[in-house]
């Protein structure tokens, strides 16, 4: 097979880097650039080993072919929904006082489960003096959080997790599934709770995530449900954006590289290359990108006691229409955060996200429960991460 093509504006950023008078080591994709170890002090050193974690179990030969549903438990699910509703205009299919089930358009469709009780902040991280001088390297961290960076503005305490999602895989024949997830040591847990007709299987990734295979439970009735009324007030005025794409899932994780090998060995996820401290993944053709991002098991300096943890950091939807003036505006006059990342680290993104030379645009903003939502131009037409195929 072809040698997957990652070009995700390298030539632009090339472009850009050169009119602003910058110097490149290296060149690097702007999800490189989001790494500790792409172009940094330590690439090339056994701290950014890039060696490839080796399958944990025998290859299934499944492949995902879409988003099902993401889950997500809010402290206030009605006011989480409702700013969806409003700002996405996500549809409300269904909502039992509980929970409320919204339709993505035809990307996805989210679950907002109620009664979240957030866990207490873990205590402020000492700095080590090799961690300070990598931090200082890459720039602290401050100024363009680039595509898939952590800049949402002015940060609310969170109150919501975007805690399991759901995968359509093929084939599907739920003893067989059932039968190989078993062998594989995955325990699975049938769950047929959704709509009717719905077979689902819940296990736990190498980091305790919680990973749901699917016969499209909720996406068999996307385009068919009705939406319902309710009498959560909206939070501001609707917008007119619809959300047509899933441009790429943040996943936080204490090891990435055995996360990165068990999603590749389970269902056919294609990794785009290992970093050193993250790699890019490609899910498939209907789905977005996931950056699997986090510790490096082989690096020497890598915590082996330190527990297991899986988070997904935030999600960017790409929007139609999308423009960065127009975009950036309406969520400002909606008194929502409104952060410039285009993708390209070290780069002031507010001052040149207009730039005909740059091709990623987003915005980061806040949800009412704290989430760091992320708002592009990215669509399948466009998509950052492509892969060649013979």
């Amino acid at each position: 097979m072809a040698q997957p093509n990652t070009h995700r504006s390298l030539l632009t950023r090339s472009v850009l880097c050169a009119a602003l008078g910058l110097a490149l080591s290296v060149p690097m994709s702007a999800a490189e650039g989001q790494g500790s170890c792409k172009g940094r002090p330590n690439e090339h050193t056994p701290i950014c080993d890039t060696t490839h974690a080796p399958a944990p179990f025998a290859a299934t030969g499944w492949k995902t072919t879409g988003l099902d549903h993401f889950t997500m438990h809010a402290v206030d699910y009605k006011k989480e929904a409702a700013y969806y509703m409003a700002l996405m205009n996500w549809k409300l299919r269904s909502d039992d006082g509980k929970q409320a089930v919204l339709d993505v358009g035809d990307v996805g469709t989210v679950v907002i489960v109620g009664g979240y009780t957030p866990a207490p902040p873990p205590p402020p991280r000492v700095l080590s003096a090799a961690d300070s001088a990598a931090m200082a390297a890459r720039g602290g961290g401050a100024g363009g959080a680039g595509r898939g960076g952590a800049g949402g503005g002015q940060r609310r305490p969170v109150q919501v997790a975007w805690d399991s999602y759901a995968w359509i895989i093929t084939p599907w024949n739920a003893k067989t599934i059932e039968a190989e997830l078993k062998k594989r040591g995955l325990n699975p847990v049938a769950d047929n709770s959704g709509p009717a007709g719905c077979e689902a299987f819940h296990v736990k990734d190498p980091q305790g995530f919680d990973l749901v295979l699917s016969n499209s439970c909720y996406a068999k009735g996307r385009k068919t449900a009705k939406a319902i009324t309710w009498s959560e007030p909206a939070p501001f005025e609707s917008t007119n954006w619809k959300t047509v794409w899933l441009d790429h899932i943040s996943f936080g994780v204490g090891d990435y590289k055995t996360e990165v090998a068990f999603y590749e060995t389970l269902i056919g996820w294609k990794p785009q290359g290992d970093e050193g401290s993250q790699n890019e993944v490609w899910m498939c053709d209907d789905c977005g990108n996931v950056l699997i991002r986090g510790g490096n098991s082989l690096s020497p300096s890598f915590d082996k006691s330190a527990p297991a943890r899986a988070s997904i950091d935030h999600v960017s939807f790409g929007l139609s229409p999308f423009s960065p003036d127009v975009t950036g505006n309406d969520l400002k006059s909606r008194g929502l955060t409104a952060s410039p990342d285009i993708g390209i680290p070290g780069v002031d993104a507010a001052a040149h996200i207009n730039d005909a030379t740059v091709n990623y645009k987003s915005f980061h903003t806040n949800t009412p429960m704290g989430y760091n939502l992320q708002l592009s131009n990215a669509t399948k037409q466009n998509r950052t991460v492509i892969i060649v195929k013979p």
